[in-house]
Parts: C-alpha cells; structure tokens; sequence
C-alpha cells in the first residue's frame, strides 16, 4: 500500500482479476435458493402429517431434520447472493462458490443421517470443508495456519463422535441412531458414559466453547461470508448433535448437570472476552463463544427445542452481522460509543423490565414455571434482559423520556417474538425422539445461577478494568493464533 519492500515472504492476498463470468456463481445460488423453497415445503408437510419420512437405514426426515434444512439452507443462500458480489474478481470464486454449496450439501445431509457412518461421515466432511473456506487465500500464510488449526480441532471432534459412536454399535448391534435411541435403557451405565463423554467433546469443540475456542478466534482469515456461515451455520453442529442424541443424555441427569456446566462457563467467558475485544470480527468471535455456550446450557437443562430456536435466532444475528461488519467499522469508527449514567428512573425501568421479561418468557414457553432445571433458565434470561436493556438506556439517543418508554417495549417484544418462535420449533420438531426433558434442580444449578449473578455484577461494576492482572489475562485468552495475525508492516503492505 505504502510501496515499501517487505523482508518476508507473504504473497498477495488475492489477485487482480476481472469479475468471473462463470455459470457456477449463478448456478450455485439459484440450486440453492430452491433447495431453501424445497424443504419449507417439506417442514411444512411434516408439521400438518405429524410423520417421519424414512430412506432404509441411512435417511430420517423429521421434524428437526426439516427445521435444520430450512435453516441451512436459508442462511446458505443469503451467503450464496451475497458473495456473488463480495467475491467478484476473485482468483478462486468458482471454487469458492463450489465449497460453500457442498457444505449446504454436506450439513443438510449430516442433519438427515440415520446410519452412524453416514453421520459420522458427514461431520467430517462439514469440518473440512469448513477448514478449507478458512484457509481460502492458498497465498497467504496466516490463513493457512489458521485453516491447519481448524483442521486439526475438526478431525479431533470427528475422532470422538466417530467413538462414541463405535461404543454405542458395539453396545446394541444396531448401525441405526434410531435404533440404538430405542435402546439406551439397555445400555450399561460405563458404555454409556464413555458414549456420551465423546460426543459432548465433539460438541463441544465443534462449537468452540472453552478451551477450545482458539480455531474459532483464529479463523478471521475466511472470507467475510465463510464467516457467516461459519458463525450462523456450523458452529450451531454442537446443539444439533445433543439435541439428537437427547434420548441418552436424558437417561444420565449427572451428565447432564456436567453439559450445564460447560455450557454455563462457556457463555460467561464468552461474554468476558468480549468485554476486553478491540476488533469488530474478533468482539464477534467472542459474542459467538458465549452465545454457543448459552446453547449448550439449554440442552444440560433438558430443552432441546429451546437450544434449537436459540441456534435459528443466533443465525440470524450473526449472519447479519459478519455480512454487515464493513459498514459497522465504518461508522463506529470516528469515535467510541457514548454511556451515560443511569438515574434513578432508568434503574428502575431495567428492574421492572428485566422482571417483566422473565414473566413474559415463562408464560410464553412454560420454562421457570415449575421447580426444576426451567427456573434456572429463567433467571438467567432475567439477568441477560436487565443487562441488555441498562445498556441499550445508556447508549441511547433518544430523549430520556422517549428512551424510558420505548426501550422496554422492543425489548419485551424481542422476548414475545423468542417466545413465539420457541412454540413453533418445539411443534415442528415434536416428532424428534425428544425435545424437552427438564431435569430436577442441583447443586450445580445453584452454582451457575450464582456464576451469573456474580458476572451481572462484575460487568455492571467493571471489575475487569479496575483489575490489571484480570484484564491482561481475559486480553491474553482473547488472543487468537500468534501465527494468524499480522504482525509486520510488510505484511500489510503486501495485502
């Protein structure tokens, strides 16, 4: 940029070419606009049957097989039309545009699979795919490393389903997932543990919660709508496969408290990383780590249809952010955003509407209506809804009397409308071997509802910044490879 000679050897990070006059662009987004028309069509068939669809052993269509297609698909062909602008001109487009339709390919058919080995297959195909998008500029050096890294982690999530898995073949004799769901009430508790122990890692690090978050903070390299995807389509894989397997964690309540657990300290590290984030992509990747968590936790406490419309809503948001991210620098980057103290009328809207949304949201789902594993998530959406809504008061330009009344009301309709779509996911998916499961309260229930509490305070107090020695240290966990960031003016420059 600057025409300065730099010592290494990094190599342009695309090349200078005019806007491809390929077919694939145009074809890959038309095949998979119609696959999204295809598969509404199916959802909408299913819910009004109340059947499954079967192909043999290898293909189930049910209700979260269709609710997952859709998804997929919808968001795969937002990234489809967007990108037919975003990379043209790219050296690579074709290919570009190829991978992303084999993911859409790929994922639709892990979310369908009935034969372990077709699954098992599947989910690694996703994760490579995934990994080669990370690494789609072949000249750049860091974006390599940060594909290698994805790879490494994919193949190593890939190794434990494929185990849990084997564990669970050799157990019932069956290669159907239908089947052996059928039977996990044969299963001996030391076979069942071993099962579930890898599939929550393979979830887990599919969904980069804690510590494996690194590939995901590292893998900024991708193009902005490999991003998206990444962020609103295959990070989610980790929800889809408790959810499908949530017959067999429902037969271990112990292990479902060790789900919450992860789940919960996930998303509140999540959440910290984002508190110390400077970059736009990276405070992303952070919203994503704790969102995932957020995830997780749902399906420890037994509500797999809530971890499923969270994983639509979060797809949704991120997508739309990662594909607008540009036009978010641009315009924050004159000067940092403003936050006024609240009065005391302001704190006590945020009580209120906190309070309010807490009661919205069990009307709406039923969850914290009863005495079980429900009033923990209830709790912690009134916390996230107080904390939400203090922070939109204080950064809010409005008028202090116009900012009091309306921000309650989107807030609370953001609830209602979570709420409504909660209802639908949990019809769509009703013939799921299982979408709900509440569990009794624990210790560790206890335990992570005060973890929040403590973070609420934290954040509101701004311990992180009173604290030198925590600041350093969540800058440091923030920090993706060393390898994949720029660190030399020539390095830019060749950019």
């Amino acid at each position: 940029m600057t025409g300065q000679t730099g010592t290494n050897d990094a190599a342009p990070l695309s090349e200078t070419v005019t806007p491809s006059a390929s077919f694939v662009p145009r074809a890959a987004t038309v095949a998979v606009w119609s696959l999204f028309l295809a598969t509404a069509g199916v959802l909408a068939v299913l819910v009004s049957s109340g059947q499954e669809w079967r192909v043999g052993d290898l293909f189930v269509v049910d209700g979260l097989t269709a609710v997952m297609w859709v998804v997929v698909t919808f968001f795969s062909g937002i990234v489809h039309s967007y990108s037919r602008r975003y990379m043209a001109g790219d050296a690579h487009v074709e290919a570009f545009f190829a991978r992303i339709f084999a993911f859409t390919l790929v994922v639709a058919t892990m979310t369908a699979a009935d034969h372990v080995a077709l699954f098992a297959g599947a989910w690694l195909a996703m994760g490579l795919v995934m990994a080669s998008l990370v690494g789609h500029v072949r000249g750049w050096e860091q974006a390599q490393v940060a594909a290698d890294s994805a790879r490494r982690h994919f193949l190593a999530s890939s190794t434990l389903l494929a185990v849990g898995l084997a564990v669970l073949v050799r157990a019932t004799g069956a290669t159907s997932i239908s089947v052996i769901l059928g039977e996990v009430g044969t299963l001996s508790r030391p076979v069942a543990l071993a099962a579930l122990g890898s599939i929550v890692l393979a979830a887990t690090i599919q969904s980069a919660l804690f510590p494996f978050h690194t590939w995901l903070l590292s893998s900024m390299t991708a193009p902005t709508p490999a991003s998206a995807l990444m962020h609103a389509g295959f990070v989610n894989a980790g929800g889809v496969l408790l959810t499908r397997f949530a017959p067999l964690f429902a037969e271990e309540p112990a292990v479902m408290s060790v789900v919450v657990a992860v789940g919960a300290l996930s998303a509140l590290f999540g959440q910290a990383l984002l508190l110390v984030a400077t970059d736009i992509k990276r405070k992303l990747g952070a919203s994503t780590v704790a969102q995932m968590g957020f995830m997780i936790l749902q399906c420890g406490l037994g509500f797999f249809a809530a971890a499923i419309a969270h994983l639509v809503l979060h797809g949704f948001y991120k997508a739309y952010l990662f594909l607008s991210s540009g036009e978010a620098v641009e315009q924050t980057a004159p000067k940092a955003a403003k936050r006024d103290r609240l009065t005391i009328p302001g704190v006590a809207v945020g009580l209120l509407t906190a309070l309010g949304g807490g009661a919205l949201f069990a009307a709406l789902t039923g969850k914290g209506t009863e005495v079980n594993s429900g009033l923990v998530l209830a709790l912690v959406v009134v916390l996230t809804t107080m904390h939400a809504t203090r922070d939109v008061l204080r950064r809010s330009t409005l008028s202090p009397v116009a900012r009091l009344l309306s921000v309650p009301l989107v807030v609370l309709t953001a609830i209602g409308a979570y709420g409504v779509l909660f209802n639908a996911v949990s019809t769509a998916i009703a013939g799921a071997p299982m979408a709900k499961a509440p569990t009794e309260l624990t210790a560790v229930h206890v335990g992570v509802v005060a973890l929040f509490v403590l973070s609420y305070l934290a954040t509101e107090l701004g311990w992180h910044r009173s604290s030198e020695r925590l600041y350093v240290a969540l800058l440091n966990r923030s920090q993706p490879h060393p390898d994949t960031v720029l660190t030399q003016t020539e390095d830019y420059d060749d950019a």
